[in-house]
């Protein structure tokens, strides 16, 4: 998959035929654990039956490949999208190595993303995931107005300065009227292992007050377990490699709620599901 520069013109809308819903994973800020969000609820989500894409649209800093135990991958012997743990993955970081910088301007971005989405046999989709790059730039931009996002979930952890970060991306996705599915509180609090208390390292509930003040639902905790980040480095996501611990069932019930926050959504104002035939 080569990216070639992008035509002139205006943003059009893509659709993508057999895909039934596109989510969009993002935050205001880096460091909250977005990708991570953003792996595991793809692996509940199939572990709950569903067939399920996870696109990884940060074009700089991509993480999917090191999550999946992946790396830059042959094209001419694989196709993309990539298998792995039954999900089907596209990623910047199959293209170039994690020593490259990956130095574009927003023309490029943004024809790479749309090359993501049009240039790729996703195949019949439940849903497809896409992690988004932190922040309100040019790929964002480039996804709220051309894809046919379903609703996007906002990941944020218990400190003030995440939650203010977190309101950014959210009023981002209100202006371009892209449905708010809810927000995630990830690493909200740490259950010790030896005595069993719970700790709240990062402080505890600002992801559901900041749900509550702009009349959002809030989604669910996700607690701080050091086997995430572990599992995240050998490219065995929590879910996969640990499905009956207690941090994979909270992934479990994220995943219900995401999905009954999209059939909710989709009953209020009679949105179709992306099914073309």
């Amino acid at each position: 998959m080569s990216i070639s520069n992008p035509p002139g013109g205006g943003s059009q809308r893509i659709i993508l035929p057999g895909v039934k819903r596109m989510i969009a994973v993002a935050s205001g800020k880096g460091g909250v654990g977005k990708s991570t969000v953003a792996a595991n609820l793809a692996l509940a989500l199939r572990m709950q039956g569903h067939q399920v894409g996870l696109m990884d649209a940060d074009i700089y800093g991509p993480s999917v490949p090191m999550m999946m135990g992946l790396g830059i991958i042959d094209q001419k012997t694989t196709q993309f999208p990539v298998d792995k743990y039954g999900l089907k993955l596209v990623s910047m970081g199959f293209v170039v190595g994690p020593d490259q910088a990956t130095i574009w301007r927003g023309p490029m971005v943004h024809k790479a993303i749309t090359q993501f989405l049009t240039s790729i046999n996703w195949g019949e989709l439940d849903y497809l995931i896409i992690d988004m790059p932190p922040g309100t730039g040019d790929a964002q931009l480039t996804l709220t107005q051309t894809a046919p996002l379903s609703g996007a979930v906002v990941v944020t952890t218990p400190q003030d300065v995440s939650l203010i970060d977190a309101r950014k991306g959210l009023m981002m996705f209100q202006q371009v009227r892209v449905p708010v599915l809810g927000i995630v509180e990830n690493m909200s609090y740490f259950i010790c292992d030896r005595c069993g208390e719970r700790h709240e390292i990062f402080r505890h509930g600002g992801g559901e007050r900041c749900a509550q003040e702009l009349g959002i639902p809030f989604l669910g905790a996700i607690p701080l377990d050091p086997t995430v980040a572990l599992q995240g480095d050998l490219g065995e996501p929590i879910v996969h490699s640990h499905p009956d611990s207690p941090i994979a069932q909270a992934y479990l019930t994220l995943a219900s709620a995401v999905k009954a926050q999209v059939e909710a959504m989709q009953s209020e104002f009679r949105l179709p599901t992306l099914e073309f035939q």
